[in-house]
């Protein structure tokens, strides 16, 4: 490490130019001292980040996939002045760059050897501090099981550090798992700085110290799709009043919501109850429920007038069957688990 910071330190001096060495999340490294530094610089090293527009600056030339030496623009809205940028490499692996900053133009391409020198020893440095894949997996996933047992900021940080993340990292989980992810156990996935727009389980990103919600969410979700719920999506965001359901407290059963869920429980068939849920769901459209539950309208309403004298509630109006539709998405919840 010493010798980067060396290295670094000789090389300002013989371009006469300030030079700074940062990780692929741009956090700096090693930097010099020499010379006059603009904003960016400045705000690099002393937040530990540049400002958007400049980190923008990165996505937008390609720097991340450049395979040499790149002369980016100056942004004069953030106070940017040109400069020369040395993405650091080992095999395929982006580790960093290597910056210099040029306002003067004082450095040509062909003045370039001793900055490729300098960066070649700032990658073989990084590399040697990088965990092997497997090592890398296992340290992931035990990060992973810490963070989606409870809020972990500790953890947070380290799977921060050990997949350069942002420091503002989100996440979201499927389940079941999706391609793209970091698996979870239970079927899980786990998917970092999702993008805008994207459908997950457990519904909009938290920051990733909270992984625990988003597992969290996403179960509960998935027991809700087991218990039956119609959802515009299979998300936490589209539960609408299952949110209810799914907060409500252990020691509330479904027949303290109404007492026509215990009587439709106990019974040794469960068609009462399936159809009782149907109806429900349906509004009381007698029509659509007896399609889904491939049965006639007669039967349906002998099952109707069935439920209606066990429950003494009438399923097509409105007195009570909030109550029971309720208490029984309820039972049903719970019975997912």
């Amino acid at each position: 490490m010493a010798d980067v910071q060396k290295q670094v330190e000789v090389l300002a001096a013989t371009l006469d130019c300030p030079v700074l060495v940062e990780d692929a999340q741009h956090r700096p490294l090693w930097w010099s001292a020499q010379g006059e530094i603009d904003a960016v610089r400045s705000r690099t090293i002393l937040q530990r980040e540049p400002p958007p527009e400049a980190a923008a600056l990165v996505t937008t030339l390609g720097l991340a996939q450049a395979t040499g030496p790149v002369r980016t623009p100056a942004l004069p809205e953030v106070d940017m002045a040109e400069r020369w940028c040395v993405p650091l490499r080992s095999g395929h692996q982006l580790l960093g760059y290597l910056w210099v900053s040029d306002s003067a133009g004082k450095v040509s391409a062909d003045d370039l050897a001793p900055v490729l020198e300098c960066a070649a020893l700032a990658a073989v440095t990084l590399a040697r501090t990088q965990p092997n894949q497997q090592e890398r997996e296992q340290r992931r996933a035990g990060l992973l099981m810490r963070l989606a047992s409870g809020p972990d900021p500790t953890s947070a940080a380290e799977l921060i550090d050990l997949e350069r993340l942002s420091a503002g990292a989100t996440v979201a989980v499927n389940a079941p798992l999706t391609a793209g992810g970091w698996a979870l156990p239970a079927g899980m996935s786990v998917h970092v700085n999702p993008p805008v727009g994207q459908v997950h389980t457990s519904g909009a990103p938290v920051p990733l110290a909270t992984l625990a919600l988003a597992v969290h969410r996403a179960s509960c979700t998935l027991r809700a799709l087991r218990a039956g719920a119609r959802l515009t999506q299979p998300c936490w965001d589209a539960l609408g009043s299952w949110h209810l359901i799914v907060g409500a407290p252990q020691d509330l059963s479904p027949g303290q919501v109404h007492r026509g869920a215990d009587v439709l429980l106990a019974q040794k068939r469960p068609d009462l109850l399936v159809t009782a849920r149907c109806v429900l769901d349906n509004g009381g459209d007698v029509t659509l429920s007896a399609e889904q539950l491939h049965i006639h309208r007669t039967t349906l309403y002998y099952r109707i007038e069935r439920i209606e004298a066990l429950t003494g509630v009438n399923l097509r109006l409105a007195a009570g069957r909030d109550d029971l539709h309720l208490a029984l998405r309820l039972a049903a919840y719970r019975l997912a688990d």
